[in-house]
């Protein structure tokens, strides 16, 4: 059964990239955590961000832009 409920650490190994480019999100707003001892992300929460930001370049929480090819719409937090 997959956990309903994530670890920065465990939302970084999903994303396969680093702890702190998801504090980085958490931070910009972009990906939403609570807060249980340390930071936790809900399945629902990472499933919906991944969602939002299909066909975005979100290298750079504070500036997300559209991947080349793609309307020129912002991704709705």
């Amino acid at each position: 059964m997959e956990p309903k409920i994530y670890t920065v650490k465990e939302v970084a190994k999903i994303l396969k990239t680093s702890p702190d480019n998801v504090y980085a999100l958490y931070h910009a707003g972009v990906l939403p955590m609570l807060k249980l001892g340390s930071l936790k992300c809900r399945r629902e929460t990472l499933e919906d961000f991944l969602k939002r930001a299909e066909g975005y370049d979100v290298s750079d929480p504070n500036n997300i832009v559209p991947l080349e090819g793609k309307n020129n719409e912002t991704m709705a937090t």
